[in-house]
């Protein structure tokens, strides 16, 4: 079933992960899709896989917490496709520290990716949303916005803010991942002084016992921004392993 059949999808944050797996998928269902990835390698990766999976698709650098470049992410995918049918807010960072030991500066980089970035590209693609008759935004936030998790005082800032951001804007929907291995994951594993310990707590926060996938969590993406979901309008989908329980 092509659920996006001609539809065009703008994914922050698609060079690896989460935004590969969900820029993967929307291609396999028939979408045009624009492939945003601070890091070129990792962003033109995924634009390859989207082109093998018959797909139209472009890659776009930029940082969106810069309003130029989450400006330019938007116009770029217009001078492309013509149009804008669905943006997923996925790009984010993960920064360790409680509140008393990070730094501002880490503490400001956090909001200005994880929190900033979605607004200011939502911000320049709603007008094209509304050009073509509407559209649908799903903003990827974090099972941590309703559930604490030590070392993540701005983490867990950062996507509550993002999660009342997706109600204050009400047509908006996020979901909210427990822990899913991605590189971003496997990296800060390997950064503990005892890498597999590291990786048995991390497993240990699910109830399931294992971790989340990208595919599992890119499923939810689809989901969220359908026709299927048009009735639900500010929600946060958990797709976490148990770990809010």
């Amino acid at each position: 079933m092509e659920r996006f059949q001609g539809k065009v999808v703008l994914i922050t944050g698609a060079g690896v992960g989460i935004g590969r797996a969900a820029a993967v998928r929307f291609a396999k269902e028939g979408a045009k899709v624009a492939v945003n990835s601070v890091t070129p390698a990792n962003g033109n990766e995924t634009l390859r896989l989207v082109k093998e999976m018959g797909a139209a698709g472009i890659y776009i650098q930029g940082d969106v917490s810069r309003d130029a470049d989450a400006r330019r992410m938007v116009e770029e995918t217009i001078q492309a496709f013509g149009r804008i049918d669905v943006l997923v807010n996925n790009a984010g960072i993960v920064l360790p520290g409680r509140a008393d030991n990070t730094s501002e500066e880490d503490w400001d980089r956090t909001m200005a990716v994880n929190l900033k970035g979605a607004f200011l590209v939502s911000k320049h693609a709603i007008p094209e949303m509304r050009k073509s008759g509407g559209g649908a935004i799903v903003n990827t936030s974090s099972i941590v916005a309703v559930k604490g998790v030590k070392d993540r005082a701005a983490y867990a800032a950062s996507k509550g803010g993002l999660s009342a951001l997706t109600k204050a804007m009400a047509a908006v929907n996020c979901v909210c991942p427990g822990t899913t291995y991605t590189p971003s994951l496997e990296r800060r594993i390997q950064a503990f002084a005892d890498p597999e310990k590291a990786r048995a707590d991390f497993i240990a926060r699910q109830p399931m016992g294992r971790l989340g996938t990208d595919e599992e969590i890119a499923a939810a993406i689809l989901f969220a921004a359908s026709d299927e979901a048009a009735f639900m309008n500010g929600a946060s989908i958990s797709i976490d392993g148990g770990m809010s329980i």
